[in-house]
């Protein structure tokens, strides 16, 4: 079935992006707290679409394919805006050209992987890497919504850069998994 529950919410996560965009752009607290808010949906949604594929058995071609594309443009626009106003800026651009650089290698080599009729399974520290970049992203976005009362940027740009150094070992770890292919 084309639209399922699950399907619904993938589609929802990339539908968002564009609001949580405009939302980060302009300035102000309110702003700050519904992009932060929308934010946080969209990333739970990256859960339950694949939870509720696997316990109403409504796992699709569609969903499979949507998913983590849904994930890539939702933290990739995220990063891209965040850096255009200065919140990612000078050395938390590394882990954050880290994690853009990773996605993109990643989805090639999973890819050329299904070419040559290859799995790659997603690795439990990966869903975790995953995660703590939604973290990390979500208070840095949340650095908007005018808290002032904890250092909440400082925060956000520790949880950056644990999640980029995630991410290298994952995007290692997947390349060491696949190395014996490319022979």
């Amino acid at each position: 079935m084309l639209f399922n529950i699950s399907n619904i919410l993938t589609l929802s996560r990339i539908l968002v992006i564009p609001i949580i965009v405009l939302l980060i752009y302009m300035t102000g607290p309110l702003s700050g707290w519904i992009a932060f808010i929308l934010f946080c949906l969209a990333s739970i949604t990256d859960y339950f679409d694949g939870y509720f594929a696997r316990i109403r058995k409504e796992v699709s071609n569609l969903g499979t394919f949507l998913d983590p594309i849904a994930d890539k443009l939702l933290v990739s626009a995220v990063i891209l805006i965040l850096t255009s106003k200065g919140i990612i800026n000078n050395w938390e651009t590394i882990p954050a050209l880290i994690i853009l650089l990773r996605e993109i290698a990643v989805s090639g080599l999973r890819e050329f992987l299904v070419g040559i009729k290859v799995s790659l399974p997603v690795s439990r520290i990966s869903k975790f890497k995953t995660s703590l970049q939604l973290i990390a992203l979500g208070i840095l976005i949340l650095s908007e919504g005018g808290i002032s009362f904890v250092p909440i940027l400082f925060f956000g740009k520790i949880a950056l850069w644990i999640a980029g150094i995630l991410t290298l070992y994952t995007g290692y770890d997947y390349l060491k998994s696949s190395i014996k292919h490319f022979q």
